[in-house]
């Protein structure tokens, strides 16, 4: 009965397309617990070891291309005077999560900045402590120039000079540094922040970071860098350069590959020890840049203050030490009661094991609330498997091997073919991708059908019978494709709520939920196409029966 296998694949198509965009809009929506009870800021030193800070963000600079003498000559000379290291940040890769991540010192699931980038107006202020306002309350001076977007993420009663452009190229970086050099000159701003942009805008524009263009606009970058850094005098001022994310070769970024998770650090000038060091995080960029301006540590942070590459006395560390140890309190116990889960996990007061005992805390109702989740899902993954086997035939083999094939060849044009990642980076305008994977499962769709039809014999069954073996062909290519989505549900949930997801496996729920939607309107078109074609085989064959026999005159 054609009915039912019909009927089901409307409501798949309707019910996955309303799924994945309402998981799309929650990740957008995301805010941190800390929303509404963030930590209170705690006392600073009052001790400055720099005059200034001078911090210079150059937008999706990746370490590799950092590193390269012939493109950024000026700043691996900066490595060999000042303290450098790899840093290291969390998904999800975006400008507006990373910009946050670099200034609140939080990770983007508490820090309450947008998990992903959101449209100007629609992008929040800092509910939590940052550098700009710490500096502030120990009654220093700040400054930014640099893209728009900081103008409605930093509260803008802690900046006390501004320059802000949408602009993202070339033209936009030398306007951006012409507003701060006067800055410079007038030596009135304690922490200074300047934003580069034309390296983000290579690798989105002009063919990403295995262009000519990308390395072209590292150059100028670093010319850039340059010139600001002859504003400076070293011996008492500080400059710090780093990025907020990487892009993959193709160019783009937001997922969690190694290659946009990884970003330069260098720290030179006053108040810093000389030397390569070990790998550090991008969280304790904003409590190191604290310490070295007398502010308190930023009340939200997850880092640690860079202490190693900084010239503290003994006594100035072990007031530091005191002053971290009382900031991670507050956080673990604002944290604990924000997620309404007790800590059980000991915590010693280093940064290491309070997030450690915040984690167990997060890790611990996560499994409260999985535990439910994975026994529906179980049941989902087990129905429809049963029923396969419980009605095993033939045609039912044919089915899963037709739908087994659909994946091959998705996958086989997706990943081998177009050289695309399971993750969000290589996602521009959702339009872009919607267009693509549609494309991708028609093609795929059609060339498996077409095995299913001929290897199955479906052409020699009735109209009726071919149009429902086709929907059972397609609804058990849904099931294989249902199955990172529920596993994505028995995980993280069906929405983005408290906390925020794998980002693995939401992807790849992202995508299967829209391969569900378009392979079910496909399956439904070529259940037609079965129906047309068997009804007129069954027209010519019943045709030939009928035709008048010849007369026998011998």
């Amino acid at each position: 009965m054609i009915v039912v296998p019909l009927a089901a694949c409307l409501a798949l198509a309707v019910g996955a397309l309303l799924w994945a965009s309402a998981l799309m809009d929650s990740l957008f929506a995301y805010r941190s617990p800390l929303r509404y009870t963030p930590p209170q800021p705690g006392t600073g030193s009052g001790v400055r070891t720099t005059r200034r800070i001078v911090f210079i963000l150059v937008d999706a600079l990746r370490e590799d291309t950092s590193l390269k003498l012939e493109v950024m000559p000026y700043l691996n000379a900066l490595r060999q005077q000042g303290a450098w290291a790899t840093m290291h940040s969390l998904p999800l890769s975006y400008s507006e999560p990373g910009y946050t991540t670099l200034l609140v010192g939080a990770w983007p699931d508490l820090h309450d900045g947008p998990a992903a980038n959101l449209e100007y107006e629609d992008i929040p202020t800092f509910t939590q402590d940052n550098i700009f306002s710490a500096v502030n309350r120990a009654g220093l001076r700040t400054a930014i120039s640099g893209y728009y977007w900081f103008e409605k993420l930093v509260p803008q009663d802690a900046v006390h000079a501004s320059y802000y452009t949408p602009g993202e190229d070339r033209v936009a970086d030398e306007q951006v540094v012409a507003a701060a050099l006067p800055w410079l000159a007038a030596d009135a701003y304690q922490l200074v922040l300047i934003h580069l942009d034309q390296v983000d805008y290579a690798g989105h524009h002009e063919g990403g970071p295995q262009d000519p263009h990308w390395d072209e606009a590292a150059r100028r970058a670093d010319d850039l860098i340059r010139q600001i850094s002859a504003s400076l005098d070293l011996t008492q001022d500080t400059l710090l350069v780093v990025s907020d994310h990487g892009q993959i070769d193709r160019g783009g970024h937001g997922g969690d590959e190694p290659v946009v998770l990884t970003e330069p650090f260098v720290l030179a000038g006053a108040g810093v020890l000389p030397g390569r060091y070990a790998d550090i995080h991008m969280v304790d960029i904003a409590p190191t840049l604290a310490t070295l301006l007398g502010a308190n540590l930023p009340a939200t942070t997850q880092g640690r203050p860079l202490v190693e590459m900084l010239e503290q006395a003994p006594e100035q560390l072990s007031a530091l030490q005191d002053r971290s140890v009382a900031q991670q309190a507050s956080l673990l116990a604002a944290y604990s009661q924000a997620i309404g889960e007790p800590v059980t996990t000991l915590a010693d007061g280093s940064v290491a094991s309070t997030q450690a005992a915040l984690e167990d805390a997060r890790s611990s109702r996560l499994w409260r609330e999985r535990w439910p989740r994975i026994a529906l899902a179980v049941i989902l993954v087990a129905l429809p498997a049963a029923i396969l086997i419980w009605k095993r035939s033939k045609i039912t083999l044919w089915m899963v091997i037709s739908a087994l094939l659909y994946t091959l060849l998705f996958n086989l044009r997706y990943a081998l073919l177009d050289g695309l990642p399971y993750s969000l980076s290589w996602v521009g305008e959702a339009q872009e991708m919607l267009s693509y994977l549609s494309a991708t499962v028609l093609v795929a769709a059609g060339l498996s059908w077409l095995v299913f039809f001929f290897s199955a014999g479906i052409y020699r069954q009735g109209a009726g019978r071919a149009a429902s073996l086709s929907l059972g062909m397609t609804l058990v290519a849904i099931y294989i494709l249902a199955l990172p989505a529920l596993y994505s549900f028995a995980v993280n949930g069906a929405l983005v709520t408290w906390t925020l997801p794998g980002l693995r496996s939401t992807y790849m729920a992202f995508i299967s939920l829209f391969q569900i939607a378009f392979l079910s309107l496909a399956g439904i078109a070529l259940a037609g196409i079965a129906a047309l074609a068997a009804g007129a085989r069954d027209v010519i064959r019943r045709g030939r029966l009928s035709a008048p026999q010849g007369v026998d005159t011998t």
